[in-house]
């Protein structure tokens, strides 16, 4: 991922990305292959689709809260909802480790706000960055 970091696209909203962001329903044809893993030395969960590296979140940790800051999605993959697979992949996981999450990425707002069964997930002191959460 920091190898093809100069060729990822920032997603700032919703309408960028958003695909078919329910889990099951997969827009992408390789989605069965869609892996997420968390690159800890770099602070990045990466979304890989048959080996090759299709999106990122990047993030910080602060105690058990991880602070989502930005997603990135490779200019072949977009449009594909790989960005709210990616997201729901990493709610899911910090749920099941017992962390919280606070976003700060404008897409991932978008995605927590439009799924409002990742509520749980969110730090109840600091769900969201004050500057994210309002309309666009």
């Amino acid at each position: 991922m920091a190898a093809n970091a100069e060729n990822m696209i920032t997603l700032t909203i919703a309408e960028h990305d958003v695909g078919n962001s329910n889990l099951p329903g997969a827009t992408t044809p390789d989605a069965q292959d869609l892996v997420i893993t968390n690159n800890s030395a770099l602070g990045i969960y990466e979304a890989t689709i048959g080996g090759r590296t299709a999106a990122g979140l990047v993030y910080s940790k602060v105690g058990n809260r991880v602070v989502l800051l930005a997603t990135s999605v490779l200019p072949e993959f977009r449009g594909q909802g790989i960005a709210a697979k990616l997201i729901g992949g990493v709610l899911d996981e910090l749920r099941t480790q017992g962390k919280t999450a606070t976003v700060t990425c404008p897409f991932a707002t978008a995605f927590v706000n439009a799924h409002p069964d990742y509520a749980d997930v969110l730090d109840p002191a600091f769900p969201r960055s004050p500057t994210t959460g309002h309309g666009h």
